[in-house]
């Protein structure tokens, strides 16, 4: 590496590290107003559209979980980054096809939206435990919580969520961990985290392990840690925007 790449190196560590010291501390405030100070969300940077070398200078600030949201992307960093055995969640809308190349890698999918959807990773994550051994996949729900309230952001009907759930619980090889949600546009992400809340609320009462929260994200993290969120996933606040497309 040249001198003037390894001073380029040291900055853009020295930069992470600020974005993520800031994060944290933010996190830190909220779940001590939240009276939750012993009880810290998990933090997930999402790192797509940003390079494996910012993920690997991350996991040297002590980061281990890391979120993708397209599988070509996700399944090259995986592999780039093998020797650092970090946890990877995939994140975004998940095609059925892309199951068999997501359990290869992915700690856990946060967009479980469909009955298909489990169908295609039983049956991936069944021939890649045979093949490797690995671990269960564990499963958030993905919810819309859309409802009049703008543009769609994704996810299955709240009513669906049982029927799903079901499913999931059932299905080997797979974990249900919880519920995922993004806040819609044009609504208040409060008003969206706590109704999210009471959906977690109704699912651990049929599936009492499943008490995982996905949510919040860098402009509404104190909101949702506000309504019980358990893992957070933070793109823009630590890894700044996404560089010019090359």
């Amino acid at each position: 590496m040249s001198e003037h790449g390894a001073d380029a190196g040291t900055a853009r560590t020295a930069e992470l590290a600020g974005r993520l010291a800031a994060v944290q501390r933010r996190i830190g405030a909220a779940a001590s107003a939240a009276g939750r100070a012993a009880d810290l969300p998990a933090l997930i940077v999402v790192s797509k559209f940003h390079p494996a070398a910012d993920v690997r200078r991350l996991a040297g600030l002590g980061i281990r979980d890391f979120g993708e949201n397209k599988d070509q992307e996700a399944s090259a960093k995986a592999a780039e980054l093998a020797d650092l055995k970090l946890n990877w969640h995939f994140v975004g809308q998940l095609q059925s096809k892309k199951a068999k190349s997501v359990v290869k890698y992915a700690r856990a999918v946060h967009s479980v939206d469909r009955l298909s959807l489990v169908d295609g990773l039983e049956r991936a994550i069944s021939a890649e435990q045979a093949r490797t051994g690995r671990g269960s996949l564990d499963c958030f729900i993905q919810v819309s919580l859309d409802a009049g309230a703008g543009a769609h952001r994704g996810g299955a009907d709240p009513a669906e969520v049982p029927i799903l759930a079901d499913r999931l619980a059932a299905a080997e090889g797979l974990e249900l961990a919880g519920v995922m949600a993004v806040a819609p546009l044009g609504a208040t992400p409060e008003d969206a985290f706590e109704r999210l809340a009471g959906i977690s609320a109704a699912l651990v009462s049929r599936h009492p392990a499943a008490k995982a929260i996905s949510a919040g994200m860098s402009q509404d993290l104190e909101a949702a840690i506000r309504f019980g969120a358990t893992h957070l996933r933070i793109g823009s606040d630590i890894l700044g925007s996404r560089p010019d497309v090359r």
